[in-house]
Protein backbone atom coordinates (compact mmCIF):
# COMPACT_ATOMS: atom_id res chain seq x y z
CA UNK A 1 0.00 0.00 0.00
CA UNK A 2 2.84 2.27 0.59
CA UNK A 3 3.63 2.66 -3.00
CA UNK A 4 0.10 3.41 -3.94
CA UNK A 5 -0.61 6.83 -5.37
CA UNK A 6 -2.75 9.25 -2.70
CA UNK A 7 -5.89 9.19 -4.65
CA UNK A 8 -5.69 5.95 -5.67
CA UNK A 9 -5.53 4.73 -1.92
CA UNK A 10 -8.14 7.82 -1.24
CA UNK A 11 -10.48 6.26 -3.96
CA UNK A 12 -9.96 2.96 -2.51
CA UNK A 13 -11.70 4.45 1.14
CA UNK A 14 -14.34 6.18 -0.08
CA UNK A 15 -15.20 2.26 -2.03
CA UNK A 16 -14.46 0.69 0.60
CA UNK A 17 -17.28 2.50 2.94
CA UNK A 18 -19.80 2.35 -0.01
CA UNK A 19 -20.07 -0.83 -0.20
CA UNK A 20 -19.92 -0.97 3.66
CA UNK A 21 -23.41 1.11 3.44
CA UNK A 22 -24.35 -1.15 0.63
CA UNK A 23 -25.03 1.82 -1.82
CA UNK A 24 -24.09 1.68 -5.69
CA UNK A 25 -21.76 4.47 -7.24
CA UNK A 26 -24.98 5.62 -9.13
CA UNK A 27 -26.92 6.06 -5.60
CA UNK A 28 -23.75 7.94 -4.03
CA UNK A 29 -23.56 9.89 -7.26
CA UNK A 30 -27.28 11.10 -6.90
CA UNK A 31 -27.14 12.01 -3.20
CA UNK A 32 -23.95 14.31 -3.57
CA UNK A 33 -25.09 15.64 -6.97
CA UNK A 34 -22.26 13.97 -9.13
CA UNK A 35 -22.69 11.56 -11.87
CA UNK A 36 -21.96 7.81 -11.68
CA UNK A 37 -19.01 8.00 -13.93
CA UNK A 38 -17.26 10.76 -11.80
CA UNK A 39 -17.55 8.40 -8.62
CA UNK A 40 -16.28 5.88 -10.59
CA UNK A 41 -13.21 7.83 -11.68
CA UNK A 42 -12.91 8.97 -7.69
CA UNK A 43 -12.65 5.77 -6.65
CA UNK A 44 -10.35 4.32 -9.62
CA UNK A 45 -7.89 7.38 -8.48
CA UNK A 46 -7.71 9.08 -11.64
CA UNK A 47 -10.13 12.19 -10.48
CA UNK A 48 -8.05 14.86 -8.20
CA UNK A 49 -12.08 15.62 -6.10
CA UNK A 50 -12.59 19.49 -4.58
CA UNK A 51 -13.41 19.99 -1.25
CA UNK A 52 -16.46 20.53 -1.26
CA UNK A 53 -17.38 17.23 -3.26
CA UNK A 54 -15.40 15.22 -0.34
CA UNK A 55 -17.77 17.04 2.21
CA UNK A 56 -20.55 15.94 0.50
CA UNK A 57 -18.89 12.33 -0.01
CA UNK A 58 -18.72 12.23 3.46
CA UNK A 59 -21.73 13.42 4.97
CA UNK A 60 -23.67 10.67 2.26
CA UNK A 61 -21.57 7.88 3.34
CA UNK A 62 -22.07 9.12 7.06
CA UNK A 63 -18.78 9.65 8.41
CA UNK A 64 -16.73 12.92 8.96
CA UNK A 65 -14.06 13.90 6.56
CA UNK A 66 -11.82 12.93 9.19
CA UNK A 67 -12.87 9.10 9.24
CA UNK A 68 -12.72 9.62 5.63
CA UNK A 69 -9.48 10.14 5.12
CA UNK A 70 -8.64 7.31 7.70
CA UNK A 71 -5.83 5.08 6.33
CA UNK A 72 -5.61 6.92 3.27
CA UNK A 73 -2.13 8.48 4.35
Amino acid sequence: MENEDFLVRFGKRIRHLRNAKGISQEALGLEVDLEQTYISDIERGVRNVGVRSVHAIATALGVTMAELFQGVE
